[in-house]
């Protein structure tokens, strides 16, 4: 019974700091970056109306990625900060006392860390993925659909280059696309050359791609036929023998969609383990080692969050520490190191110098071992 009243004291004082600084950091950021982008965002009032309904939705999409970047190390601070209270108080002295482990304290602490963690998983594989186009916004893009410059790209599949002047993210738009087209699609001519091309999702009988209309070049195209890739199926479809398409417009068939084709909105960044495994699959995409390294890193986030958690506990728990200052500074340094060496495995796999998996397991291969023998003094 005793113990269930300490691990509910525990457990409340644990949320309780967690609760505080969170709401204190996503404070102090919405302020800062607020006042930063202030002009943008009256200009961006005078279009879309309230100036605290925008920038309310604006935050709230805001802090809910904010949480995912920041629950790990907030999760450790937070473990940091209520032990150091314990110690403050010579509560861990009267628990300890009462013949209780300093592994039992740290208990509850370490079951609503790994909450925490399972909770910011939850966040990256169905939230964000969600809202990833609210998250691409930043307050200069808020007036309207700004013009962004196009970066040329190949579909693998099919063998076309993507170019174009430059495009509008909401519309899913390219303005004056320049498709190169590649051998035995170049038949009409190798340059496909329109005022506007805009994506089109897959629907019934209608593969997905890029819609082209006001074609300039070549000249005469709703007269020829379609013609067929590489695979024999058909890639560039013309008016006449498509039914759908109006005089005066093609369709190019691709399986990379907007996103993925632009790489707006920080497709990687905020999209889903399934999704970037799709993308791998998907033939028309050349994702490289970057893309397998953040998915072995997404899986393996959670231990990662759980690890730095257990570097950072022992310092505190067994240094009977009651400086709050010296506990954010132990804190600091360990966020810190623990961070360089993720960053760093990271690098050295993106750029292949060793295998994605590996450069995703490196920390907790060199940081787990430390931490198990960090904790074990709190098992004795």
């Amino acid at each position: 019974m005793a113990f269930g009243i300490v691990d509910r004291f525990l457990l409340k004082q644990y949320v309780m700091t967690f609760v505080v600084c969170f709401v204190s950091m996503t404070g102090l950021y919405i302020v800062f970056d607020a006042f930063t982008n202030l002009d943008s965002f009256f200009e961006a009032a005078e279009e879309h109306g309230s100036l605290w309904d925008l920038m309310g939705q604006y935050y709230l999409f805001r802090t809910i990625l904010f949480f995912d970047r920041t629950s790990g190390v907030l999760a450790l601070i937070s473990a940091m900060f209520t032990i150091t209270q314990l110690q403050r108080h010579n509560e861990m002295t009267a628990l300890s006392a009462a013949g209780i482990s300093n592994v039992r304290i740290a208990a509850p602490i370490i079951i609503a860390a790994g909450s925490i963690a399972l909770l910011a998983a939850a966040d990256r594989e169905i939230v964000l993925p969600q809202i990833r186009n609210e998250l691409a916004q930043t307050p200069d893009k808020l007036v309207g659909d700004r013009a962004e410059e196009f970066r040329a790209r190949y579909d693998n599949k099919t063998d076309v280059f993507f170019r174009g002047s430059h495009i509008y993210a909401a519309k899913q738009q390219i303005r004056e696309p320049n498709f190169l087209l590649p051998s035995g699609l170049d038949r009409y001519g190798s340059e496909l050359i329109a005022e506007d091309a805009v994506y089109q999702e897959p629907t019934a009988g209608r593969p997905s791609g890029y819609l082209l209309t006001e074609i300039s070049q070549p000249a005469g195209l709703g007269d020829k036929p379609s013609l067929p890739g590489a695979e024999g199926t058909l890639v560039l479809l013309t008016p006449y023998d498509t039914p759908w398409l109006e005089k005066n417009e093609c369709f190019v068939v691709s399986e990379i969609n907007f996103e993925q084709l632009t790489g707006g909105g920080g497709w990687k960044k905020y999209s889903s383990v399934a999704e970037m495994v799709r993308g791998l699959e998907n033939d028309s995409l050349s994702f490289g080692a970057d893309v397998k390294v953040a998915i072995h890193a997404r899986v393996l986030q959670p231990f990662l969050d759980l690890t730095l958690l257990f570097l950072g506990l022992p310092l505190t728990m067994t240094r009977a520490n009651r400086n709050v200052f010296a506990a954010t500074g132990i804190c600091a340094l360990v966020v810190g190191v623990f961070t360089i060496a993720i960053f760093g495995a990271q690098y050295l796999g993106e750029a292949i110098y060793i295998p994605p998996h590996l450069a995703a397991w490196l920390p907790l291969l060199l940081f787990v071992p430390v931490a198990v023998w960090m904790f074990e003094p709190l098992r004795r």
